[in-house]
C-alpha cells in the first residue's frame, strides 16, 4: 500500500514512491486526456486523443483537467439542502409564488459554472522587459503637472489616478491605450439594435444606450490575445444571427436560469458602473427603478424592525386606467446645476447624475393595473391617502423613503419617524399617530383598509412607544403623547352617551370595561392547593407586553403610568388640552374595575394634586375666555372623574366625600347660580352638572344626604327657574337640559333614600346585634314630600307643552325623568306609615285621567312609539352598518356615528318615555288595582305588538358594545310583561296575545345579563309558569294534539308502544302541574339567591343597601340558554359519570324522581307549544341532555312517570324536520365530541338496560347512515354484547328504518363486522330485529354490487359471496341471498324474492364456479 508524502521527504524519496505508483498499476486520480476539438474539426476517440498527445505538436497542446466526482448533467435539486441566509430578509417575493419554483430558479449547482478547467494558451502572449532608466526611482507623477494629460472619464470609464497616468504615458510614447476595440461594438451595432430589449443577455440595460458586451465582443480583441477567441466570437456570432427571436429568448432564460443570480447581478453591476456617465438616467426603461417592479405588500420585509407595523389598503373594485408610456426623464447635465464645478475642486471633476435625481421634480403617481394590495399612506390628520392621488410637495407629505413619488406616511415611517434624534419630528409622528387612532375609532378605515388599524398599532408596540414618550424630557414631545393615549384609550361619542342615559332607570350604574376573560393554561396542574399560585402572584409573574396583549389598561397600569401622570400634572404644568386630556385617560382607567379606580384613589399625591389644581374652593375669573392654564380653575372633567371613581363603590365615595374634600366642593358650586361661579357660562353649566350628577350618586348608596338639608333652599331656588332656562333660543338650551335632568335625578335618588329612612330606623331599634344594618339616613320621609307638588306641576306644564313645537323636543327629553321621580315617590309613599290610602287612590285616579292617558295618546309619543323596533338592539341585532373598531384587550360602547344611525339614545327614540311609564305604570297598578285596565291600548297598539313579535324571533348576541344599551331594554320590555301579567287575567283581548307575551318572557329569560337577576326571578315566579300565559293548556290544546297524533297514525299506520299514553294526556297533566314545575326550578336556581337580592337592592332602589353601582363582570347571561334542562344536569354532576351507573332510585338524593319527572314535563310543554323558545338549543344539546335520565341512575328511566314523558319527548325529537336538523359531528356543550357521550350510553346500556325499549331506541338514533361510521364501529366493535338485549321492534322505532339502510354502507371494516356478527350467530331477528334488518340490507347490497371498486373491496365481496354459499344455516343463508327491501309490516321485518335475480344468479354461480374450479385444480 502507498503511504502519503511527508513533509521530511526528500526529492529522492518523492522519485521512488512515483516509481513504486507506475509499477504498481493502480489508476490515476487525475488522468490528462487530449479532448477533441469539434470547432476544428477533429474526430473524437481515445486513440486519436492519445497520438495527438505523443505527436510533435504536443507541446502547443492545451491541458484538459477532468475532475471524476463532478457529473457532466446538473443534479436534481429536490429535496433542496436547508439553507439559513442572513440575506432572506431582504429578498423580496411574493404571497403567490411557488417556493419550489423560486428555489430551482435560484439554486444551482457547481457544474453549471465550473465544468472544465481548461489551461489558457500563452503560446503567442508576447513577453516585453521593463524599460530602463538613469533613474534610481521612478519619478513622482504630480496632479498639477499632468491633470491636462488625464484622460477625459468618459472614454474609458472609471479610473485611477494610477492609471490615468499610465495611459497618458502610453500615449506620449505613441503606444495604442489598454481599450476596448471601437470597431468591434460598432460592426456588431447594426445587430444588436434589431433584437428587442427582452432578448439582450442584460435584460435591465435598454440595448440603444450601451450594447452587451457579451454580444459585441468589446475587450476580446487587445495586446496578447489570441486569434482563437476573435474566431470563437465571430462562430457565436454567426449561430446568434441563423437563431430566432423565441430561440434566442429560450437560450437566454436557460442560462439565466443555471447562473447564480447573484452573479449574474454582479455582472450587470460592473456593466453599469462601465456605462458612460450620460445614459445612467435612462438605465431603467420608462424611468421606473428596480423597486418600483415590486408589489407594495412585500415591501415591510425589507423595513430593518421587526416589529414593523404595516397596513394594506385594499384592492380597488374598478379596474384603474391603463398607465400612459412615459419618455425617460433626460439626464442631468452640467448645465443643469445651479453651481458649476471646477477642476481644482477635489473629486468634483466628474458628474454623478444617479446622485443628483433626488433634485428633479418627482414623477407623479401613475395608476397600476393590479389587484393587490397598496401599502396605506396618511397625511398629518390621519387621512388615508388615495395611491392615486397627485398632491403638492409643499405639503410636507413627499419624504426619501419608500415610494417617493407618493405623499403620506405609512405607519412604519410614522414608528421610525417617533424615534427620531429631533423632538420636532418626533411630536410630529405621534401627533400623526393620534389623528390615525381617533379616525380609526370612528371606523372611517374600515371600508378601505384590510385589518384593523388598532390592532395593528398595538401589535407593533404602540403602547410602549407611547409610554416611552410620556418620559421625554421635551414637554411638546410628552403632551403630544399624552394627546395620544387618550386617541387610544378614550372615545368621546361613548362617553357622551353614557352621559345621556345617565337620568334614564339605573342610568347611573355602568358594566365595568374589562375584556373578556381568556382561559389560560394551568402550569400548576396536580399540584396541591397550597402550592398553587394565586391570581395575583400569577399577575405579578407575567411580563408587562403578556398583560398588555390581554388588557391594554392594566398593562398601562403595570407600567407604572398613573405616577408619571401625577408627575406631569404637579411638576410639569402643562398646557389645558394635555390637562384635559389627562383627566379623560384617568376616567377611562377608572371605568375599567373597581380595582383599577381604587388604584387611582391611592396612588400617591394624584388625587391631592387634582384636588387642589382642578376643583378648588375658592377661584378667581379667568382674564380670557380661553385662559393659557386651567390650573387653579374648576374642571368640569375632573368632576366627572370623581363620578365615575364614586361608581365603583361606596367606600370610594365615602374616601372622596370625606377625605378629599368633595362635599365642600359641592356645597361651592350648588349653592349659587351658574352665572355667578365666574366661569365661562358653558363650562358654568358642564360643571354643576356634573355635580348633580356626582351628588345623586352618592344619594344612591344613601350618603350626602345632610348637604340636601343643607342646599334645600338652592335646589328650591334651582327648580323654580326650570321653565325659565329652557327659553327655545338660549343657545345652550342642550347643557341647560342636561343639568335639569340631573338635577331631577338627584332629587329621585334623595327620595328612594328618604323612603328607605323609617325601614332602617324600625331595624336598628329591633337589630340585637346580630348583624347591623347601615344606619338610616339623615333625611326621612318629612324633608322629601314638599317636593311632588311642585315637580308634579312642572310635569303637567311640559305635558301641555307637548302641543307647542317649539317646546316638543324639549319637553319629550325631561318628561322621562319627571316619571322616574313620580314612580320613586309614589313607590316609597306606599311603604311608609303615613300611608293614606283613600287619599292616593284618588291622587292616583287624577293622575291617570289628567296627565298620564292625555300623555299616552298624544300625537307626539305615538309617533315615538312607532320608532320601538327601528330603535331596537334586539330586533336590528343583524344591522350592516359598520361599527368602530373593536379590540378584545381594549373594549368599548362602540358609538361613534351614534347620531346618524337609530337606536336608543337618539332623540326620536320611545325608550326612555316608555321605561320610565312603564315604572310608573308598575307602581300605580300595585297600589290601585283597578288602574290596570286604563291602559290595555298600550299592549294592544301595533307597534307594541309588532316589536313583541320581532324580539320573540330575535337572537341578539352579547357584548360590551350591546350590552349597556340592551339592559335598558330588557327594563323595557319586562315592564310590558309586568303590565300584561297584571291585564292578562283580566282583559280578553289582551289575553288573546297571551302566547306572544309568553314567548317573550322565555327567549328575554336567558337574555337578562349580570345586575338583573331579580328580573329573572320574577319573571320565573309570575309569567314563565302562569297559566293565565300558557293559554293552550285550558283552551283545547292537549286535545288539539291527541286529535293530531290519531290523524298522524292513521295516514302512516305506524302504532306506538302499547300501554303508554299520548302526548295529550301528557301536556294536560303537565299543566296541571304548573305550580310544582315553577317551585321545582326555582329551587335549582336557589345558587343565585345572594345575586338575586343584590340586584333586587339595586333594581328597587334600596339605596342604603347598595355596595357598588359597577354591575357585574360582563362574563355571560345571568342563565344559560338551556335553562329548561338544568335540573336532569345537576342531577348528572351529582351523582357522577362513574357512581350513576350503580345507583338505584333509591340512593338518589331526596326528590330527585320528582324533579326529573317536572323537568320532562316542563319540556314537553315547551316542545309542543313554545318550540320557536327552544330554537337557540341545538338539537344534538337537546339529545345529549336528555340523556342524562339514563346516565345519572340505574333505574330511573324504568320509573313509569319517567318512561311516559321520555317516550314523548323521543316522538317529538324523532319528527321528519327535527331528524333532518340532528347533526351528531357538532360537540355537545361540555363536551369534546358526541362519540364520548355515546360510548358512555353503550356501556350503561349493557350494564343497567334490561332491554328496555325506549333506551333501546335512544341507543339506536345515533346509528342512522348519515352519522358517522363510528358510532356503528362502536356497537358492532367493542360492545357487540348489546345485540343479544336490543330488542326494539321496527313498529315501536319512530325513525324510518329507511334512515338506517340508504345508503348502503361503504365502509369495508364495519362490513366485514356486519358480517361476522351475522354468521356466528352473534346477531339474530329474535334478539335485534331492527339492527338485524339493517345489517343484512347493507351485506346485501354490499356482496351484489355491480359499482367498480378497489381489488381488496372486491376481494372481500368474493370472499363473503363464498361463505354464504357454504352456508349450514339455510334460513340465514336465503335471507342474505333473497333480501330485497325493508318492510315494517312484514313477520320478519323485511320483503324476499322467490328466487335469486337472474343478474345476481349469474354473479353468485360465476364466483362459486371459479372457486369450484380452482378446488378441482388443485386436487
Amino acid at each position: 500500500m502507498l503511504r502519503r508524502p511527508k513533509p521530511t521527504d526528500s526529492e529522492a524519496d518523492l522519485l521512488r514512491e512515483q516509481q513504486k505508483f507506475l509499477t504498481s498499476g493502480a489508476p490515476s486520480a487525475a488522468s490528462v486526456v487530449r479532448r477533441p476539438d469539434k470547432r476544428r474539426g477533429e474526430a473524437g476517440g481515445g486513440g486519436g486523443g492519445e497520438e495527438d498527445h505523443n505527436g510533435e505538436n504536443g507541446g502547443s497542446q492545451r491541458d484538459v483537467v477532468t475532475i471524476e466526482d463532478l457529473p457532466d448533467q446538473l443534479p436534481s435539486l429536490t429535496p433542496a439542502p436547508p439553507k439559513k441566509s442572513r440575506f432572506k430578509a431582504s429578498r423580496v417575493t411574493f404571497e403567490d409564488e411557488d417556493a419550489e419554483a423560486r428555489l430551482d430558479r435560484q439554486d444551482t449547482h457547481i457544474s453549471a459554472v465550473l465544468s472544465k478547467i481548461v489551461e489558457r494558451d500563452t503560446s503567442s502572449t508576447p513577453i516585453s522587459l521593463p524599460a530602463f532608466t538613469g533613474m534610481a526611482f521612478p519619478k513622482v507623477m504630480h496632479r498639477s503637472a499632468t491633470s491636462s494629460q488625464v484622460l477625459p472619464p468618459s472614454a474609458g470609464g472609471k479610473k485611477s489616478i494610477f492609471a490615468c497616468q499610465i495611459a497618458a504615458q502610453r500615449l506620449m510614447e505613441g503606444k495604442t491605450p489598454l481599450r476596448c476595440a471601437p470597431a468591434a461594438a460598432q460592426k456588431n451595432e447594426p445587430r444588436e439594435q434589431n433584437l428587442p430589449p427582452e432578448i439582450s443577455m442584460d435584460t435591465d440595460q435598454p440595448t440603444t444606450v450601451s450594447s452587451p458586451r457579451l454580444v459585441s465582443g468589446q475587450g476580446l480583441v487587445g495586446p496578447g490575445s489570441s486569434g482563437d477567441i476573435v474566431r470563437i466570437h465571430r462562430e457565436n456570432q454567426a449561430k446568434i444571427q441563423a437563431m430566432s427571436q423565441s430561440e434566442i429568448l429560450e437560450e437566454q432564460k436557460k442560462l439565466l436560469s443555471q447562473l447564480d443570480p447573484r452573479l449574474v447581478e454582479f455582472v450587470r453591476s460592473r456593466k453599469t458602473q462601465s456605462v458612460p456617465s450620460s445614459a445612467s438616467p435612462s438605465k431603467h426603461p420608462e424611468g421606473k427603478s428596480i423597486k418600483e417592479n415590486f408589489p407594495l405588500e412585500n415591501r415591510s420585509a425589507e423595513s430593518d424592525s421587526p416589529s414593523a407595523a404595516v397596513l394594506f389598503q385594499k384592492p380597488q373594485e374598478v379596474e384603474m386606467e391603463e398607465e400612459e408610456e412615459l419618455s425617460p426623464p433626460p439626464a442631468v447635465t452640467e448645465k443643469d446645476l445651479p453651481v458649476k464645478p471646477q477642476k481644482e475642486w477635489v473629486h468634483m471633476d466628474k458628474l454623478e447624475p444617479e446622485k443628483l435625481e433626488w433634485m428633479r421634480d418627482l414623477p407623479a403617481p401613475r395608476s397600476k393595473r393590479t389587484k393587490q394590495a397598496m401599502q396605506a399612506r396618511f397625511d398629518f390628520n390621519g387621512t388615508l391617502i388615495p395611491p392615486t392621488e397627485d398632491l403638492p410637495t409643499h405639503l410636507g407629505l413627499h419624504h426619501h423613503g419608500e415610494e417617493p413619488e407618493r405623499a403620506g406616511y405609512s405607519l412604519h415611517e410614522l414608528f421610525l419617524l417617533s424615534r427620531s434624534q429631533i423632538f420636532q419630528q418626533r411630536s410630529l409622528a405621534l401627533n400623526t399617530l393620534a389623528n390615525i387612532l381617533s379616525k380609526a375609532r370612528a371606523g372611517e378605515y374600515l371600508p378601505v383598509l384590510k385589518g384593523s388599524v388598532m390592532s395593528t398599532l398595538l401589535d407593533a408596540g404602540l403602547l410602549f412607544l407611547l409610554r416611552f414618550a410620556l418620559d421625554d424630557g421635551v414637554e411638546g414631545v410628552m403632551s403630544v403623547a399624552v394627546h395620544a393615549l387618550k386617541a387610544l384609550l378614550v372615545c368621546a361619542e361613548d362617553e357622551e352617551c353614557l352621559d345621556c342615559t345617565f337620568s334614564w332607570f339605573r342610568g347611573l350604574a355602568s358594566f365595568p370595561l374589562l375584556p373578556s376573560a381568556q382561559e389560560e393554561e394551568e402550569d400548576d396542574e396536580g399540584l396541591d392547593e397550597i402550592m398553587k399560585e394565586t391570581a395575583k402572584e400569577k399577575e405579578e409573574r407575567k411580563s408587562d407586553h403578556d398583560v398588555a396583549r390581554q388588557d391594554v389598561v392594566k398593562g398601562l397600569l403595570k407600567m407604572k403610568l398613573l405616577p408619571r401622570l401625577r408627575y406631569i400634572l404637579e411638576v410639569v404644568r402643562p398646557s389645558p388640552r394635555v390637562v384635559q386630556d389627562v383627566l379623560e385617560v384617568l376616567t377611562r382607567i377608572a371605568r375599567h374595575s373597581s380595582s383599577s379606580a381604587t388604584r387611582v384613589l391611592d396612588c400617591p399625591r394624584l388625587m391631592e394634586t387634582v384636588m387642589s389644581e382642578f376643583l378648588p374652593t375658592s377661584w378667581t375669573a379667568p382674564s380670557f375666555p380661553l385662559p393659557q392654564s386651567v390650573y387653579g380653575l374648576p374642571l368640569a372633567s375632573t368632576m366627572k372623574l370623581l363620578r365615575v371613581l364614586a361608581t365603583s363603590g361606596r367606600h370610594a365615595c365615602a374616601r372622596l366625600l370625606n377625605s378629599l374634600g368633595v362635599r365642600e366642593r359641592l356645597s361651592c358650586l350648588l349653592s349659587a347660580e351658574p352665572s355667578e361661579l365666574l366661569l365661562e357660562p358653558s363650562e358654568a353649566l358642564r360643571i354643576t352638572t356634573e355635580a348633580y350628577r356626582l351628588w345623586a350618586l352618592a344619594a344612591g348608596y344613601g350618603q350626602a344626604c345632610k348637604l340636601y338639608i343643607d342646599l334645600y333652599p338652592a335646589l328650591l331656588k334651582a327648580l323654580q327657574s326650570v321653565h325659565r332656562v329652557l327659553a327655545p333660543s338660549d343657545p345652550l338650551l342642550p347643557l341647560q337640559l342636561q343639568r335639569v335632568l340631573a338635577l331631577l335625578s338627584l332629587l329621585t335618588q334623595v327620595t328612594h333614600t328618604a323612603g328607605c329612612h323609617q325601614e332602617l330606623q324600625a331595624g336598628m331599634v329591633s337589630s340585637q346585634g346580630d348583624e347591623c344594618p347601615p344606619p338610616p339616613p339623615p333625611v326621612s320621609w318629612g324633608h322629601v314630600t314638599g317636593l311632588q307638588a311642585t315637580l308634579l306641576g312642572h310635569f303637567k306644564g311640559f305635558v301641555k307643552s307637548l302641543d307647542n313645537p317649539v317646546q316638543k323636543n324639549s319637553s319629550l327629553t325631561l318628561i322621562p325623568a319627571y316619571l322616574l321621580y313620580l314612580e320613586a315617590y309614589y313607590y316609597q309613599l306606599s311603604r311608609q306609615n303615613c300611608f293614606k290610602p283613600v287619599e292616593t287612590l284618588q291622587e292616583l285616579e287624577l293622575l291617570t285621567s289628567e296627565v298620564l292617558l292625555p300623555l299616552l295618546s298624544h300625537n307626539a309619543v305615538q309617533d315615538l312609539i312607532k320608532n320601538l323596533k327601528s330603535s331596537s338592539v334586539v330586533c336590528n341585532a343583524q344591522s350592516r352598518h359598520l361599527g368602530p373598531e373593536s379590540i378584545p384587550s381594549l373594549p368599548s360602547l362602540a358609538c361613534p356615528g351614534w347620531r346618524d344611525r337609530p337606536g336608543l339614545v337618539v332623540p326620536s327614540s320611545p325608550f326612555p318615555l316608555l321605561t320610565g311609564l312603564g315604572l310608573l305604570l308598575e307602581t300605580i297598578t300595585g297600589i290601585h288595582k283597578g288602574l290596570s285596565c286604563k291602559f290595555t291600548g298600550l299592549l294592544l297598539s301595533e307597534p307594541v305588538i309588532g316589536y313583541l313579535r320581532s324580539c320573540s324571533q330575535a337572537r341578539p348576541t352579547l357584548s360590551h358594545t350591546r350590552a349597556w344599551l340592551l339592559r335598558h331594554e330588557h327594563h323595557l320590555l319586562y315592564l310590558l310583561l309586568r303590565l300584561a301579567h297584571r291585564l292578562v287575567p283580566i282583559e280578553r283581548e289582551v289575553a288573546k296575545h297571551a302566547s306572544l307575551y309568553h314567548q317573550v318572557a322565555l327567549v328575554l329569560l336567558p337574555w337578562l345579563l349580570p345586575g338583573s337577576e331579580y328580573l329573572a326571578h320574577e319573571l320565573l315566579s309570575t309569567i314563565i309558569f302562569s297559566k293565565d300565559f300558557i293559554s293552550e293548556g285550558h283552551s283545547g290544546g292537549p286535545e288539539a294534539v291527541e286529535l293530531g297524533e290519531l290523524k298522524l297514525h292513521e295516514e302512516t299506520h305506524h302504532h306506538a308502544s302499547p300501554s303508554l299514553q299520548t302526548v295529550g294526556a301528557l301536556l294536560r297533566e303537565a299543566c296541571a302541574q304548573l305550580p310544582s314545575i315553577r317551585g321545582c326550578f326555582l329551587t335549582h336556581l336557589a345558587h343565585l339567591e345572594s345575586s338575586v337580592l343584590v340586584s333586587r337592592d339595586a333594581l328597587l332602589s334600596r339605596n342604603p343597601w347598595i355596595n357598588s353601582h359597577l354591575l357585574p363582570e360582563l362574563t355571560g347571561p345571568t342563565l344559560p340558554s338551556d335553562w329548561p334542562f338544568l335540573p336532569l344536569v345537576s342531577l348528572y354532576e351529582q351523582t357522577g359519570v362513574s357512581d350513576g351507573g350503580g345507583l338505584a332510585v333509591e340512593d338518589l338524593p331526596q326528590g330527585a324522581l320528582r324533579t326529573v319527572t317536572h323537568c320532562l314535563q316542563w319540556l314537553l310543554l315547551l316542545e309542543v307549544w313554545r318550540e320557536e323558545a327552544l330554537k337557540v338549543i341545538l338539537p344534538v344539546a337537546k339529545l345529549a341532555h336528555l340523556s342524562c335520565v339514563f346516565l345519572c341512575s340505574s333505574d330511573l328511566f324504568l320509573e313509569r312517570p319517567v318512561q311516559k314523558l321520555a317516550w314523548g319527548l323521543f316522538r317529538l325529537l324523532t319528527r321528519r324536520s327535527r331528524l333532518d336538523s340532528l347533526d351528531l359531528n357538532v360537540p355537545p356543550p361540555g363536551l369534546a365530541s358526541f362519540q364520548d357521550l355515546y360510548s358512555a350510553l353503550l356501556a350503561q346500556y349493557e350494564a343497567v338496560s334490561f332491554g328496555d325499549r325506549l333506551f333501546g331506541c335512544w341507543v339506536l338514533l345515533p346509528l342512522q347512515r348519515r352519522y358517522s361510521a363510528t358510532l356503528r364501529l362502536a356497537v358492532f366493535g367493542e360492545h357487540v354484547g348489546m345485540l343479544r338485549s336490543l330488542g326494539v321492534t321496527l313498529e315501536q322505532l319512530s325513525i324510518p328504518i329507511e334512515r338506517f339502510t340508504s345508503p348502503p354502507e361503504d365502509s369495508l371494516p364495519l362490513l366485514r363486522l356486519y358480517f361476522r356478527s351475522l354468521v356466528t350467530g352473534t346477531l339474530k331477528p329474535c334478539w335485534c330485529p331492527v339492527l338485524y334488518v339493517v345489517v343484512l340490507s347493507h351485506v346485501n347490497s354490499f356482496i351484489f354490487s355491480q359499482d367498480a371498486a378497489a381489488q381488496e373491496v372486491e376481494a372481500a365481496r368474493h370472499g363473503m359471496l363464498r361463505k354464504i354459499y357454504y352456508l349450514t344455516d339455510e334460513v340465514l343463508k336465503n335471507h342474505l341471498l333473497l333480501f330485497r327491501l325493508p318492510q315494517p309490516r312484514s313477520d320478519v321485518g323485511f320483503d324476499m324474492y322467490e328466487q335469486l335475480p337472474p343478474i345476481r344468479a349469474k354473479r353468485l354461480e360465476s364466483i362459486v364456479g371459479l372457486q369450484d374450479s380452482s378446488d378441482d385444480k388443485g386436487d
